[in-house]
């Protein structure tokens, strides 16, 4: 048994999927977009993110948190108590008949319920089994993605110059956990293919994030520089960042010196290309101080909307600062369709697409977020 109409490049795995809140959540729903059956677990109080909220939506059994439901579609749905006998028991047999098993309990917190790898791996020796850790195996500390942020080095490279460090506006940490998790998992996957073996993965959202701190984790790493705050500043590269205008502010992205070149000659101040000071990335990089106000003075003529059609015209990477609602109405623009619909007909929810697309085997979105528990004849079933 399968998710309905399940037709993509996973359909026939079977995920038990024992996480919850985020990281290990939006692993499993992008799993599950591409024809996975994700068996959500929980235990009775359910995965807490039902109950962060606000914003909700109005649902048949009242307000729903959104936070839930952005990253739980295409999901089975199943209370389990691990502390009940009968509770472990069914985790335990659906553990034995998954090819993925993935879970986000503190560091050897499985073994109380017979669910480590060790335990799984001897019923089920194909079974790639992923665990997911704030710190990996010498930490307690729980796992949450603005302790991650704090700890990381994000939040010290995030923020004004001289303001305070600054935690991202979403959760990133975990988002990228989670797309780390995804892709070890198709990667045992295919080890498994090859060699019959199962075998178990693990991520951490620490080494996640230094991970994704790409240039800044890189500078210390190569050159033992530690990174400093710059606001919207790029360390190596200028300009690049928001730019006040006549009116309002535009985001200019400059990553050579052919479009500062461009940028200059739009701008109807082409000697600061020719100077020595700008000339190059390198240069412009080192005396940004002085070409931000000789930038602004120029694109203080025009509106940032004005500016915008104009440097783009020219060839000069540039953008609005949009809130989230215009940036789906970008997207739409721009045929992008961000919004899709999961579920069968007459409970269809609205949700974000699946952001990869194949030509031959799409995402797809039969099932909409699952009610606590609304899955349990299916597993049964599927148990049987």
């Amino acid at each position: 048994m399968t998710n309905a109409a399940a037709a993509g490049p996973l359909a026939g795995l079977i995920v038990a999927d024992f996480s919850r809140v985020l990281a290990g959540p939006y692993c499993t729903m992008l799993l599950g977009d591409l024809g996975a059956t994700v068996v959500k677990v929980e235990g009775p109080a359910g995965d807490e993110t039902r109950h962060w909220m606000p914003p909700t939506r109005a649902g048949a059994h009242g307000d729903e948190a959104t936070y839930y439901l952005s990253v739980n579609r295409n999901k089975r749905a199943v209370t389990l108590d691990l502390h009940d006998a009968a509770g472990r028991a069914t985790a335990q047999r659906l553990a034995g008949r998954a090819d993925v098993m993935i879970e986000n309990f503190k560091p050897g917190g499985t073994a109380h319920f017979g669910l480590d790898y060790a335990s799984v791996k001897a019923h089920n020796p194909g079974v790639v089994y992923a665990s997911i850790s704030g710190w990996g195996p010498g930490s307690d500390l729980p796992g949450y993605d603005v302790l991650a942020q704090a700890l990381s080095g994000l939040m010290s490279v995030t923020g004004p110059r001289d303001g305070e460090p600054t935690k991202a506006g979403v959760a990133i940490v975990d988002v990228v956990t989670g797309l780390h998790a995804a892709v070890g998992i198709l990667a045992a996957l295919r080890h498994r293919e090859a060699t019959g073996e199962g075998q178990r993965i693990e991520v951490n959202l620490l080494s996640s994030a230094l991970s994704a701190l790409v240039n800044q984790s890189g500078a210390y790493a190569l050159a033992g520089v530690v990174p400093q705050r710059l606001g919207n500043d790029h360390p190596s590269i200028f300009p690049y960042g928001p730019f006040r205008t006549g009116e309002g502010e535009l985001v200019i992205a400059v990553g050579n010196d052919g479009q500062f070149a461009r940028l200059c000659n739009a701008l109807a101040a082409p000697a600061l290309a020719a100077d020595h000071r700008y000339a190059t990335s390198r240069a412009r990089a080192a005396n940004r101080e002085e070409l931000r106000p000789a930038l602004e003075a120029a694109l203080a003529a025009r509106s940032a909307r004005d500016w915008y059609d104009l440097l783009t015209a020219a060839g000069v990477p540039c953008a609005p600062i949009l809130d989230v609602g215009e940036a789906f109405a970008w997207a739409d623009e721009l045929g992008l369709d961000p919004v899709v619909s999961a579920g069968a007909d007459g409970e269809r929810m609205p949700g974000v697409r699946h952001p990869i697309s194949f030509s031959a085997t799409p995402a797809a979105y039969p099932l909409a977020p699952p009610a606590r528990d609304a899955d349990r004849a299916w597993l049964d079933a599927f148990l049987s």
